[in-house]
């Protein structure tokens, strides 16, 4: 029986320029979101298949760059989960380096430094359940939920020992995991992790706006705030949020994540009991996350603190260069 299922796929289609009666390339994005019940699947097909298509939104952008890095799906606990694996080229280091994105974020906001660290690691950038293109199911979205999700997706790919670069709520999410599995995590990188918040900030409360009402003005202007330099704020990076968050449960996933980390009080217990190599990455100018919320994490007793000077709340897209420099330094000490 295949119940009552969602699932969420992104297809990239690129269309060369010399099609006839197009001028430039051209990137069709469909964004597809099905709904699937088992009396409307035929024993003959494979449940895999699309058996009932809710919604087809065909995007034609001319900006958006082409879609290279091969795009995986896979079944965790009968989620379809999306995400990015690279093989690392030609380095004989065979270790395993996932990376966590933030709240409302997808695997792709690493794409300014996944190029480079696929050089030297084997790297794996799930859409985190909830987010993204993965399926986002009526759950209620607790840590407790997302730690499970998270073991259960390594175990799909029998990943046993890795280091982990997690990004706000990602940061958050890689920093309980390692709390619960401290053999299985070599070492630890928290780009300006949430959690110790109780209150929010400006930038945060825009960020949430955007989140609820994903126009072009409100995302453009919550990123831009996000961000210390705004000229860094894609096209790309704005219309991709959006359409995301206008995606079947993007909405319920985001506010149930968001109240589950301003009530969580797990975070104190958590640090102390984190006895592996962590780095914490801060920018100078986070105005989501200000880095005087890095004081709490500083309590983890192997950790080390870098401040990024004229960076706002993501270094990787920031300042991609340096990120990686101290993010590859930090790994192969």
């Amino acid at each position: 029986m295949l119940g009552r299922w969602q699932g969420h796929l992104t297809f990239f289609y690129f269309l060369d320029r010399h099609i006839k009666n197009m001028n430039s390339n051209v990137q069709l994005s469909f964004s597809i979101s099905f709904s699937a019940s088992s009396r409307y699947l035929p024993s003959r097909y494979d449940k895999k298949l699309l058996i009932l298509l809710v919604q087809l939104t065909l995007d034609i952008e001319t900006y958006l760059p082409v879609q290279t890095t091969p795009m995986m799906l896979l079944d965790v606990n009968g989620y379809n989960i999306r995400y990015l694996r690279y093989p690392n080229g030609g380095s004989s280091r065979k270790e395993i380096l996932v990376l966590l994105h933030g709240i409302g974020a997808s695997a792709d906001r690493w794409s300014y430094v996944s190029p480079t660290l696929s050089k030297y690691y084997q790297l794996i950038i799930p859409d985190i359940v909830g987010f993204g293109y993965s399926d986002k199911p009526t759950v209620e979205y607790t840590m407790d939920f997302f730690v499970s999700f998270f073991e259960d997706f390594l175990r799909e790919l029998k990943v046993e020992r890795l280091s982990i670069i997690g990004s706000s709520f990602g940061g958050y999410l890689a920093t309980e995991f390692t709390a619960r599995n401290p053999k299985n995590v070599d070492k630890l990188i928290l780009a300006a992790p949430a959690g110790a918040m109780r209150t929010s900030t400006r930038t945060l409360d825009q960020y949430i706006m955007a989140a609820l009402y994903p126009t072009y003005e409100n995302t453009k202007r919550a990123f831009k705030d996000m961000a210390n330099e705004p000229s860094v704020v894609s096209e790309e990076t704005v219309r991709d949020f959006m359409n995301r968050m206008r995606l079947p449960n993007a909405k319920y996933a985001f506010m149930s994540t968001l109240l589950a980390m301003r009530d969580s009080q797990s975070l104190s217990k958590s640090l102390s009991k984190i006895d592996v190599p962590t780095l914490l990455i801060w920018g100078e100018n986070d105005r989501m996350i200000p880095l005087a919320y890095s004081k709490e994490y500083t309590e983890i007793s192997m950790s080390n603190l870098t401040v990024i000077d004229n960076c706002g709340h993501t270094p990787f897209v920031e300042k991609p260069e340096e990120f990686n420099n101290i993010v590859l330094k930090f790994l192969k000490g």
